[in-house]
């Protein structure tokens, strides 16, 4: 029987009408929820990512205020723009579009974002406070991973979660938050990087599969145990000159073959992509009610 497709799409759709409702409140007591993103150069694949974001707060009622600057942006004076941002009452979120300019380091930007405004859950304050149990912001796409699992009805609680991939944007924050003993986790955690032996033992192992390895169809129905929840986090460009643009997007995971034996997938695109977004969204709401409490 094939695998129940876990929509992203339609999850993520349903937080942000949630969110519609706080940001109402909000309203009502003379708030309105402000994001800042901030993006340096002109690298296509950020623009968009941009471009989509600002339109999904235009969407639900939060303003969003786009700072674009060229590729030869000095750090200080972006560093100086955060400055001024951090101050600025009518912004609650601020995020710097990855990656930078090499001349602008990435762990400095993330340094000089106020913890309170940081709703991509990047600044060590936050790490921290992950960690300890206690988490103010989470990031995005770890937080969209979790919320499609409950969800759709499969909590990790007592299950055993792979993680494929041990990068600073998912399977490095994911993990605790997996392990953590709290609703929506408290599941037994293995994460696998490029120096795991006998990989496929481990895949096979696993009741929840997450893939974040960035390698295009790598996992196939003879890895996986039969039952498993699949949530793939892979977004690679294969050429096929059926399509105008002469790419389409796949995931980690072969879906094909994998749909055939998992119990429920995320599709590629349409799965955790837009949960990313719609944990920013929520994040930036959060940030919000925190700040008109203070």
């Amino acid at each position: 029987m094939p695998a129940e497709i876990i929509d992203g799409k339609k999850i993520s759709s349903d937080i942000k009408e949630s969110l519609k409702e706080r940001i109402e409140a909000l309203g009502r007591s003379g708030k309105v929820p402000g994001l800042a993103a901030i993006l340096v150069g002109d690298n296509p694949a950020s623009q968009v990512y941009v471009n989509m974001k600002a339109k999904a707060c235009e969407k639900i009622g939060i303003n969003s205020e786009v700072y674009k600057y060229p590729r030869d942006l000095p750090e200080p004076e972006l560093i100086k723009k955060i400055d001024e941002l951090n101050e600025k009452k009518t912004i609650h979120g601020i995020l710097v579009q990855f990656p930078t300019p090499e001349q602008i380091s990435e762990e400095k930007v993330i340094l000089a974002i106020d913890p309170k405004k940081d709703v991509d859950g990047f600044h060590p304050f936050n790490v921290g406070m992950m960690l300890a149990g206690k988490p103010t912001f989470l990031p995005c796409t770890p937080l969209g991973i979790m919320e499609l699992l409950s969800r759709s009805g499969n909590d990790p609680s007592g299950k055993h979660v792979v993680i494929l991939g041990r990068g600073s944007l998912v399977g490095r924050p994911l993990a605790p938050m997996l392990y953590q003993k709290t609703k929506g986790a408290n599941a037994t955690v293995t994460v696998c990087h490029t120096a795991t032996k006998n990989l496929v033992s481990f895949i096979q192992q696993a009741d929840i599969l997450i893939a974040a390895m960035g390698r295009a169809k790598f996992v196939t129905a003879d890895m996986v145990k039969p039952g498993v929840v699949v949530i793939d986090v892979g977004t690679n460009r294969v050429e096929d000159p059926s399509t105008k643009s002469g790419y389409r997007l796949v995931g980690d995971v072969n879906f094909d073959s994998v749909s055939q034996v998992a119990k429920a997938i995320t599709p590629v695109p349409g799965g955790v992509g837009p949960m990313t977004i719609a944990m920013l969204l929520s994040n930036t709401v959060k940030a919000c009610e925190m700040q008109s409490t203070t």
